[in-house]
C-alpha cells in the first residue's frame, strides 16, 4: 500500500471568483464541478497537484493549522510579473538563495501562497533528491 497527499481543500466565500482566480493567476484547470458530499466542490488541477475548492464561507479567519501552499514554478521572475500585472500584492521581492528562491502573495479568502522556484543541479543529498521530482523539466 502507497499513501500520498492527494490535494488540499480550501473553503470559499466566494467560490466562482476563487475558480477564477487559481485559472487566471496561475493556469489552473477545472477537473469537476458539481455536488460531491452534498455541497458545491470544485476539483482544479494545478500542474500535477490538485486543489478541491468547498462552496462555504471560511469558519473563521484564522488559518488554523495552515500556514501556506507551495506552487512551484520554472519562472519564478516571470510568474511574478504577470501576476503584479493583474495586482496581486506581494509581501517582499523574491528572496533569492541560490538553488531555491521564493516570494508570497495572497489568494483568496486570505490563503497565504509560496512561489518557488527550486534547483535540484544546486542542491545537495536529500534535498536534491526531494526536488528531483520536477515534471516540468
Amino acid at each position: 500500500m502507497t499513501e500520498h497527499i492527494h490535494h488540499t481543500h480550501l473553503f470559499c466565500s466566494n467560490i466562482d471568483d476563487t475558480i477564477a482566480w487559481w485559472c487566471d493567476m496561475l493556469g489552473a484547470e477545472v477537473a469537476f464541478d458539481g455536488d460531491f458530499g452534498g455541497a458545491r466542490n470544485v476539483f482544479i488541477r494545478l500542474g500535477s497537484g490538485r486543489i478541491h475548492l468547498y462552496e462555504q464561507t471560511p469558519r473563521d479567519t484564522g488559518k488554523g493549522a495552515v500556514h501556506h501552499i507551495g506552487i512551484r514554478t520554472d519562472d519564478l521572475v516571470a510568474l511574478e510579473a504577470r501576476l503584479r500585472a493583474n495586482g496581486v500584492a506581494f509581501r517582499s521581492d523574491i528572496r533569492d538563495f541560490g538553488a531555491w528562491k521564493y516570494i508570497m502573495c495572497p489568494a483568496p479568502d486570505g490563503v497565504l501562497l509560496e512561489l518557488f522556484q527550486a534547483d535540484p543541479d544546486k542542491l545537495d543529498g536529500d534535498a536534491a533528491k526531494y526536488f528531483s521530482d520536477w515534471l516540468g523539466d
